[in-house]
């Protein structure tokens, strides 16, 4: 026997993707369950990042991709006063390096900002940040839980099972939002094969009890970011692997790196090093929408998870609803 019926809404995983888009129909009066194991997964691994200016200009994107960024970041303020996730918009810094060129892209752009040319100093209130735990927290309220892994999913009739390592759930719909996690058994081809497009990017990060910033500063190689009472350092971008295993040598490379944003002498720290695994898709873009009668995605948003955490689960939850969804860019489909 299934562990439950329901006739809503089950969401596999709990990251930042699956959680907004959970909280997102719970909103709209959904009763949705959500399956993961519990374990520390990506999206707290990070720095709780909603940095529309700077992750356009660092990676030069184009005009269309920015404004998708500044929507996604615009969408936070309606829905984390919603969710109780407390927002951060204290100034963002950027010291060092190409920052004449990083100016010149925010302007292009259209993003405010100021720069310093003799300093070397670019800053912006336009990129905001949450706390990961806390805002991890907020979000799991309000629906209902299965600890466990999804291990299966089958069509049976007008309804989906899921088998878990808890037992098995048999629910009307399902978002997938499993990160860079291999395509469970049962899914359908064209499914299946969205999946196996995305790619694992590690992702690791350093925990600080010292409050090293009070603001977000960021150069070439790291930034630093407050954090609870400390402050975190990151982060690294590495294609292809999937060790959840700190790499001490890259960490103390990025430290280096650090230290030189911060333009402070090197001090021994007490430091947490942790790693993540994000996925991407190969146009840097989400994957959000339907896939399937009842089958949906909320996959693949590289670093910027936590920016586009609200963009995608309105996405979804409008899909799930019937509706259009207001972003093609991010439809699946368009990889098929």
């Amino acid at each position: 026997m299934p562990l439950f019926n329901s006739q809503d809404i089950l969401v596999i995983g709990a990251g930042v993707l699956g959680l907004c888009t959970a909280a997102e129909l719970a909103r709209r009066g959904h009763a949705v369950t959500v399956v993961d194991p519990g374990c520390l997964n990506a999206s707290g691994v990070a720095a709780g990042m909603i940095a529309p200016a700077m992750e356009s200009a660092v990676d030069d994107l184009s005009l269309d991709h920015a404004e998708l960024l500044r929507r996604a970041r615009d969408a936070w303020s309606d829905f984390a006063a919603a969710t109780g996730v407390r927002l951060d918009r204290d100034l963002a810094e950027w010291r060092g390096g190409n920052v004449e060129v990083l100016a010149a892209r925010l302007a292009a752009l259209g993003f405010e900002h100021e720069f310093d040319r003799e300093a070397g100093r670019l800053t912006t209130h336009e990129d905001w940040k949450v706390e990961p735990a806390q805002a991890l927290a907020a979000l799991g309220q309000g629906v209902c839980w299965v600890e466990g892994r999804a291990t299966s999913l089958t069509r049976e009739g007008a309804h989906w099972r899921v088998e878990t390592t808890a037992g098995p759930v048999d629910v009307d719909q399902v978002v997938l939002a499993t990160g860079a996690s291999e395509a469970m058994a049962g899914l359908p081809e064209d499914a299946a094969r969205l999946l196996g497009l995305i790619a694992p990017i590690r992702g690791q990060i350093g925990l600080v009890r010292e409050r090293l910033t009070d603001h977000v500063l960021r150069g070439p190689g790291a930034y630093v970011a407050p954090m609870g009472e400390g402050c975190v350092i990151g982060a690294t971008m590495e294609p292809g692997e999937r060790s959840l295993t700190p790499d001490l040598e890259r960490c103390a490379q990025m430290l280096d790196a650090a230290w030189a944003v911060m333009g402070q002498a090197r001090r021994p720290l007490e430091i947490t090093w942790r790693a993540g695994v994000r996925g991407a898709t190969p146009d840097g873009l989400p994957m959000a929408g339907t896939v399937g009668q009842g089958l949906h995605l909320a996959l693949g948003p590289r670093r910027n998870g936590w920016l586009l955490g609200p963009l995608v689960a309105g996405v979804v939850a409008d899909e799930v609803e019937g509706r259009s969804s207001k972003e093609p860019a991010l439809a699946p489909r368009r990889f098929i």
